[in-house]
């Protein structure tokens, strides 16, 4: 059975907290991503996406150099490296996110794992599991 540590990502971007709206989207730029882990030290302490950046920063009014601290999803559900992807895709599907940091057993950020990294890798079944319940609640708004 595989595990995240050998479908994940190692080579990611990280930001502090008191990074700024615009070096969040300017490392999501530069790193082709829509998320990255934000740590002190090598800890995880929050997630900063872009839309975390449109929603909580743009249409609040707040500018480009506001801290991410302010905007960032703090204590985000992480993978562990010995996981095995099924328990993977279900804790995405759970937490409704297409990503997850990957910490060690000392809780040291690693790497991240995304949906995409599961199909990737031929674990279209678990990545389709994953996706299902991340959509869950939008397919539920557009029946309504």
């Amino acid at each position: 059975m595989a595990q995240i540590r050998d479908l994940m990502t190692s080579n990611i971007e990280t930001l502090g907290p008191d990074a700024t709206a615009q070096e969040a989207a300017t490392a999501m730029r530069r790193a082709d991503t829509g998320s990255i882990p934000v740590v002190e030290g090598n800890r995880v302490v929050g997630l900063i996406t872009d839309r975390d950046i449109a929603i909580r920063a743009v249409a609040e009014g707040r500018g480009p150099d506001c801290s991410i601290r302010d905007l960032m999803s703090a204590d985000p559900v992480c993978a562990y490296e010995s996981d095995d992807v099924e328990s993977i895709a279900q804790r995405m599907a759970e937490a409704q996110v297409r990503r997850l940091p990957v910490v060690d057993q000392n809780e040291q950020l690693i790497g991240m794992i995304s949906l995409g990294d599961l199909s990737r890798e031929g674990k279209e079944q678990a990545a389709s599991e994953a996706l299902q319940g991340v959509s869950a609640d939008t397919n539920a708004l557009l029946d309504a």
